[in-house]
């Protein structure tokens, strides 16, 4: 989707310590996320910068995996090397049957 600049990978690629950054919006993190993913916004990344890591295998992770694409580049661009694109996003990861909980009682769903 985003050419060979921007690394991705696939929910069963993904290892158990990788670093998962959630930068869907508020209400579909709420509806539904990996259960050991950090949420971070996609537009509060410039501000916060700071608070994703450096020195682990960091997977970025939105609905489908365009806003976490430009996430990557983003994050390439300001010398990270660490980070790859989750391909087919919380969807792909659902699909897969990958655990997905909610934050809101209600049973967990990709937004």
């Amino acid at each position: 989707m985003f050419g060979p600049q921007v690394p991705s990978v696939t929910p069963t690629q993904v290892e158990p310590s990788a670093y998962l950054l959630d930068v869907r919006e508020p209400d579909e993190w709420a509806a539904g996320h990996a259960p050991d993913a950090h949420h971070l916004p996609m537009m509060e990344v410039p501000a916060r910068i700071a608070e994703i890591p450096t020195d682990a295998e960091v997977v970025v992770v939105c609905r489908s995996g365009g806003r976490s694409g430009q996430v990557v580049s983003y994050l390439m661009g300001n010398g990270w090397d660490n980070v790859r694109n989750l391909d087919g996003g919380m969807q792909a990861w659902s699909a897969d049957g990958r655990d997905v909980v909610s934050e809101n009682g209600q049973p967990a769903r990709v937004l």
